[in-house]
């Protein structure tokens, strides 16, 4: 009896052991699962950021430069509505708005802030010293002092130039060797833009080489840029103007003028170029908002410095040519024209 009674004692240890390892074992699987789970919740990024972006005023490149920013964000799991405050102001095109922009952005607690264009940039500099600070759609970022070094800008702020000096002397190139009878290029441009006044010396300095001469109509205000526009008429062949957040805000009427006048009319950006003048050296806006926003990502998600990170800057340029554009103001477009677009399926607009 003793020894049945010391059988079963032994039998059940050994299966209270057995019960015991198996519950252990349960346990790490969940534990493991559960591990497995968080790094699954980790690589989803649960931290809410706050950006605010201050720009200069609505038109098509600006607009297509801050809607690629976002894309990027969003790309990269900072999404509007989810895990990202976004603080958009408007300067409404008024430059002594963008210090009170800027003012207000560097009272708020922010974990990066963009300008978007020139001025934008400016003000946000001299505003914000400890938040990152990244700009776009800057045509000279050394030039506009918002940087000292394009490889190493140091400090908080760093961002994409929208402009490459090539392209304005591929255009300018262009006109030369596609319009022999054009002698005076006329260019619309609001002198207190630091954008305007970079290209239009870089455009006067290659056409010259071509002895083709430059004329301004110079403008302080959108409202004048059709008063400007036709005051050219009569003293020049084409017509040309900058990355000028000015002018290109009131670019319409330049477009109604060139079509009515049958003034071949050449701008800086693709967008204008798509809305209506007949040809530029660039790239989209789009593209280059992205670009900065994945710059935004590396320092949001990845701890980059901005002072570490070299300014971008347009590489992939291609003449883009708009064929209605063309016939409405008198164009003949030849082969030889369309053989200098790469990309002929996304870069002839027909």
């Amino acid at each position: 009896m003793k020894k049945r009674n010391l059988l079963l004692s032994v039998v059940m240890s050994a299966l209270l052991v057995t019960m015991a390892a198996g519950c252990g074992n349960s346990g790490t699987k969940s534990s493991e699962a559960g591990s497995g789970g968080g790094t699954d919740a980790g690589s989803t990024d649960k931290k809410t950021y706050t950006v605010a972006i201050s720009q200069f005023v609505e038109h098509p490149s600006l607009d297509a430069t801050r809607e690629g920013f976002i894309a990027a964000l969003k790309d990269a799991g900072i999404t509007e509505g989810d895990n990202l405050k976004l603080d958009y102001n408007n300067a409404q095109g008024d430059p002594s708005n963008n210090l009170s922009v800027a003012q207000k952005i560097s009272s708020g607690k922010n974990d990066l802030v963009l300008g978007i264009s020139t001025g934008s940039a400016q003000a946000l500099v001299k505003q914000v010293k400890d938040t990152p600070v990244l700009f776009a759609a800057v045509t000279d970022p050394v030039d506009a002092k918002i940087v000292s070094n394009l490889d190493q800008p140091g400090g908080n702020v760093t961002g994409g130039s929208d402009t490459n000096p090539v392209a304005v002397q591929r255009l300018m190139d262009f006109i030369a060797e596609s319009f022999p009878n054009v002698k005076n290029v006329g260019v619309v441009i609001n002198e207190g833009e630091p954008n305007a006044i970079v290209m239009a010396k870089n455009a006067e300095e290659t056409l010259k080489k071509h002895n083709i001469k430059l004329v301004r109509a110079a403008v302080t205000n959108t409202s004048e840029v059709k008063q400007a526009a036709e005051s050219l008429v009569g003293r020049v062949d084409a017509l040309f103007i900058t990355l000028d957040n000015t002018v290109v805000d009131g670019v319409d009427s330049i477009i109604q003028l060139a079509n009515e006048k049958h003034i071949p009319f050449f701008s800086s950006d693709r967008d204008t170029v798509e809305k209506g003048a007949f040809a530029t050296v660039g790239f989209k806006y789009y593209d280059h908002g992205y670009q900065v926003g994945q710059m935004a990502v590396d320092i949001l998600k990845n701890g980059k410095k901005p002072g570490d990170m070299k300014v971008t800057v347009q590489e992939k340029l291609d003449l883009i040519l708009n064929l209605k554009a063309a016939e409405a103001q008198g164009i003949t477009v030849t082969d030889a024209m369309k053989d200098k677009v790469t990309d002929k399926e996304n870069d002839i607009i027909q």
